[in-house]
């Protein structure tokens, strides 16, 4: 007995440790970034004997990891064609005003998260965007935030936009097309809420501009792997919506749909491997893979049953009352702990709520919304400013000031949306 209760305090602790290096920016004493700190929880739970090594292999979704990998490969396909460098210089022919220009950036960023990862988006566009807008003499800022908040809230729409919405298709069983239905109705709204909040917020910087397009050379397109990276991606795509009979006659679940896509690429592109396998943010699936495994050690304690007993009065006895509740916790919830770890844990609750799949749709709403609400609240928010670091430093507060009304209105519309359509 004395063991057990031992091994539950030091998980608690393990947990706890894990959490604070993980929110927290690096610890001068530690050095530790974000997958390091999961790694370090990770091994502190087998080293302890709070996990068996079984367990811990266990403990790891590995339909994530492997979503996340294919969907990885196919955008770093997709960048090796030249294809973003495309969108973005089809953004800047078609916008003849800087609010126009904000307009096409918000949608191509959002839809484009839906389709592929929202990190990932940030990632290979940022570079680009800065580009574009330093060549249209165009202030920067205003279209930062517009591919932050915009990668963010588009990523909703589907199970593969973000980590956090893989996470939750996983556990709720929820097929692609019926989560698409209820999240992209949202999800468009809001991006149209977005565009608007920051056109107003940056109205004085953005009136009397004009985009100076000037000569360029042209876009350096390789148009035969772009032409079969597409088609990889759109069977993909096309798969994706046809999970459950796929599922059901070969056996093949939406992450190994995308990562059958991503190897057929691989066979096609005639590409050397080691150039697209770099473009892997190995880090970000490292910091899943220990992450489930410290989640999972704590779950052996039962701490967050517990925790579930003691607040679940809080969130009422309907489907509107516990909805709206688990909104303001779990947008709070993210803010503390960061959107994937409060997933992790939170989704051990939804089964016990009036309407599950509902609050699974919730919870991803919120979680993914709730990463605006501040700089640190999303990597894809920390991607764009340290890229943009050369160019700009944007501020805590200066994100924070189009950030948080932003991150208020489009969740109240969205849960609302969910609310009314079901």
């Amino acid at each position: 007995m004395f063991s057990i209760v031992n091994h539950h305090w030091v998980a608690i602790a393990i947990f706890a440790v894990t959490y604070v290096l993980i929110s927290s920016r690096r610890l001068k004493v530690l050095r530790l970034n974000r997958p390091a700190s999961a790694l370090l929880g990770a091994v502190l739970m087998v080293g302890f004997g709070v996990l068996k090594i079984e367990d811990a292999y266990r403990a790891v979704n590995w339909d994530t990891i492997v979503l996340l990998l294919g969907m990885m490969l196919l955008a770093a396909y997709l960048h090796l064609a030249g294809f973003f460098e495309l969108a973005a210089d089809w953004i800047l022919l078609r916008a003849r005003t800087p609010q126009r220009l904000l307009f096409l950036l918000v949608f191509a960023s959002g839809i484009l998260s839906a389709l592929l990862v929202n990190d990932t988006i940030c990632l290979l566009m940022t570079p680009l965007v800065i580009a574009v807008i330093v060549r249209g003499r165009l202030p920067l800022f205003p279209y930062l935030m517009a591919l932050a908040t915009s990668a963010n809230i588009g990523s909703v729409m589907t199970l593969t936009g973000n980590p956090q919405n893989m996470i939750i298709g996983h556990f709720s069983g929820i097929p692609y097309p019926r989560f698409l239905r209820s999240m992209a109705p949202a999800g468009l709204v809001c991006l149209a809420l977005d565009c608007l909040i920051l056109w107003w917020g940056c109205r004085r910087i953005l009136a009397g501009g004009r985009i100076e397009t000037g000569s360029r050379p042209p876009t350096p397109v390789k148009r035969p792997l772009l032409i079969k990276t597409l088609v990889c991606f759109g069977v993909v795509t096309v798969a994706f919506f046809f999970d459950e009979p796929i599922q059901r006659h070969f056996g093949l679940n939406v992450a190994w749909i995308a990562l059958m896509g991503a190897s057929l690429a691989m066979v096609m592109a005639r590409v050397d491997t080691h150039v697209v396998l770099k473009l892997v943010d190995w880090h970000l699936l490292l910091f899943f893979a220990a992450l489930f495994v410290v989640v999972e050690g704590l779950r052996e304690t039962r701490l967050p049953e517990q925790i579930y007993q003691s607040v679940q009065p809080l969130f009422g006895a309907t489907a509107t009352a516990q909805a709206w509740n688990l909104t303001w916790f779990a947008a709070v919830g993210s803010n503390i702990f960061s959107n994937v770890p409060f997933v992790l844990v939170a989704g051990q609750w939804i089964r016990n709520f009036a309407e599950p799949e509902l609050m699974w749709k919730v919870l991803a709403l919120s979680t993914t919304f709730a990463g605006n609400f501040t700089l640190l609240g999303a990597v894809a928010n920390v991607i764009v400013v340290e890229l943009a670091k050369p160019h700009i430093e944007v501020g805590f507060w200066d994100y924070a000031r189009l950030g948080m009304p932003i991150t208020v209105i489009t969740t109240v519309v969205g849960v609302a949306m969910l609310l009314a359509l079901g």
